[in-house]
């Protein structure tokens, strides 16, 4: 039986207080939940405060350059898309310097789930706006207050067909958990939001903020996630109030449904014939 503790790995270095405690905490209930053993989970990640987080547990890990963690987990999944893959990745990381490989990989609808935690400015580095930072928010780079829009990453995965997009934050723990093991048991690219405080840089986007917007779509009997029109505008909705819960909920073919060498066996359980590429070498001699 799988339990919380075979998740448990080294001591962390994030400020107390930080949001993504909840999130670490959560994705260690939502495996051993699952019943998904250590051993048979892939979590990677880029640079940054969220980044750092599968090395805070257990299982097999990857923490590679910054924005660069999707691309990582989708040459993984062409090499065995039987494992478990889960991403990382903070606002800055997963929009900013990985925000390109954010839209290719909702194209390519590899079979991971993509968790990105939002505290709307870069922690790491000492308080920067981020992507998803909202219009007139004050820190040491925009002392007059950030003069662009928000990046809204589930609206931006709604628009690109993404089949799972959903959306919660640390101040709804159960919720929060729910939401994990859904985007982790779904077939296909699921993006996951989660809006976290960040204790020292953002004191604006409290969890007192999130609580008192949030509203769960669950509650609303009408609403169906697999109209993807619908689910756009209430993608939308930002500021006085904010949706969480799944927003849109698919089907399409995975990338790996798609590729006819996979439906054997994966890449990396097919016998290895490196001297089937000596004459592509020697034609470079």
């Amino acid at each position: 039986m799988v339990t919380i503790d075979d998740y448990k790995g080294n001591d962390t270095t994030w400020c107390p207080g930080c949001g993504n405690f909840a999130i670490l905490n959560g994705i260690r209930q939502a495996l051993a939940g699952l019943g998904i053993a250590p051993h048979q989970v892939v979590m990677y990640s880029g640079i940054g405060q969220a980044a750092k987080l599968p090395l805070y547990t257990r299982g097999n890990v990857l923490n590679g350059l910054h924005g660069r963690a999707l691309p990582m987990a989708t040459g993984s999944s062409f090499a065995d898309h039987t494992i478990k893959t889960l991403v990382f990745g903070g606002d800055g990381d997963g929009f900013a310097e990985g925000g390109n490989h954010f839209l290719h990989a909702i194209r390519r609808n590899p079979d991971i789930a993509y968790i990105a935690h939002n505290n709307q400015v870069y922690g790491l580095t000492k308080g920067q706006a981020s992507p998803t930072s909202d219009p007139g928010f004050v820190t040491g780079t925009t002392p007059e207050g950030v003069s662009y829009e928000r990046f809204n990453p589930a609206a931006v995965a709604i628009s690109l067909n993404a089949t799972f997009v959903a959306r919660t934050h640390t101040g709804v723990m159960t919720h929060m958990v729910e939401m994990m093991k859904l985007a982790i048991e779904h077939k296909g690219f699921s993006f996951l939001e989660v809006l976290q405080p960040c204790v020292t840089y953002n004191k604006v986007n409290t969890l007192k903020w999130y609580r008192e917007r949030s509203y769960d779509l669950a509650d609303d009997k009408d609403y169906d996630p697999a109209d993807r029109e619908v689910a756009w505008k209430k993608a939308l909705e930002w500021g006085d109030k904010f949706p969480i819960g799944i927003i849109l909920r698919s089907e399409r073919p995975t990338m790996t449904d798609r590729l006819k060498v996979l439906e054997q066996q994966p890449l990396n359980r097919r016998p290895s014939r490196p001297r089937d590429v000596r004459p592509l070498l020697d034609n470079f001699r």
